[in-house]
């Protein structure tokens, strides 16, 4: 098998992803999974596709992760990786798509308008 590749985004995160086959290992950044994402929750999401397809121990991912915060990003690792998948095998692709992993979250921070302190908030309003 030869290196897949795909991306995934969610808000101003970028994750490339490179699946070959292999161990289980995944690299972010040329980081371990567990030291760039120290809590369990990221990490449990990043893995949720490769648990869904009982496939976590069949194939090392290496991961280019830029822009956002860590919840962005894993969530944006995780997108990447099911795309990954689906190119791998397509039969997977429904059982990843009812899980909710081939979606992208397109929800983005609204910019903050001018005369105003926030995106939709105004200044308090005052008659006299």
């Amino acid at each position: 098998m030869e290196v897949i590749n795909a991306i995934g985004r969610r808000k101003s995160s970028v994750a490339r992803v490179y699946v070959s086959e292999g161990t289980g290992k995944i690299t972010i950044n040329k980081k371990e999974l567990e030291t760039y994402f120290p809590s369990a929750i990221l990490q449990y999401v990043v893995k949720q596709p490769l648990n869904l397809l009982e496939v976590a121990e069949k194939y090392d991912i290496k991961v280019n992760l830029d822009g956002g915060g860590f919840t962005g990003q894993s969530q944006a690792l995780r997108l990447a990786i099911a795309r990954a998948l689906v190119k791998i095998n397509e039969e997977d692709k429904k059982q990843l798509k009812d899980a909710g992993f081939l979606t992208r979250d397109s929800r983005e921070v609204e910019r903050k308008k001018p005369g105003q302190p926030k995106a939709r908030r105004r200044f308090q309003f005052s008659k006299r």
